[in-house]
């Protein structure tokens, strides 16, 4: 497979998975509809960095590069990550006295249901956090709890909506 048809593919789930219509995301990225198309569809002859940079920002990805032939790693390289639920968590904690358990940011990602003192930190994390730590967040929703992508961004979107988010990827 092309790398522009991987693309492609990977823009259109992650797009559909937001509930994201191609118009939105043209808009949200600064590119048109027709072009998002040609991305999805793999037809596009030309597609600029920058471009593919801002769209891709829209939908939470990011382009990696690496070695072709990547160096031999020591066990000191090796650094131990926090989850995504936890950094989602500190984000979403930094201006409050009371801080969200990641655990608790799970059980509100899983039902939607957010105890009234945690409101102000799920509103600051949906407007505010990266969409790529949003993103992330999905993928471990995923992975770890089975919940389908698309349920995870549907309820993000719900709760974005009902604490009044003004943030447009959840208008």
């Amino acid at each position: 497979m092309r790398p522009i048809q991987e693309l492609g593919q990977i823009v259109r789930q992650r797009r559909t998975d937001m509930a994201l219509t191609q118009s939105a995301l043209a808009q949200l990225s600064g590119l048109s509809r027709a072009t998002i198309n040609q991305i999805e569809n793999g037809s596009i002859r030309d597609l600029s960095l920058s471009r593919t940079a801002r769209l891709l920002d829209v939908v939470g990805l990011n382009v990696q590069l690496s070695p072709a032939r990547p160096r031999p790693s020591n066990g000191n390289a090796i650094l131990a990550h926090r989850s995504a639920l936890e950094l989602a968590a500190q984000t979403a904690s930094v201006s409050y006295r009371t801080t969200l358990p990641a655990s608790q940011l799970g059980e509100v990602f899983s039902s939607g249901e957010v105890a009234p003192h945690f409101l102000p930190h799920v509103f600051t994390l949906l407007e505010e956090a990266p969409v790529s730590l949003l993103a992330r967040v999905v993928e471990e929703m995923h992975s770890q709890a089975g919940l389908a992508h698309a349920a995870v961004w549907q309820t993000m979107r719900q709760l974005a909506r009902r604490l009044k988010s003004t943030r447009p990827i959840w208008l």
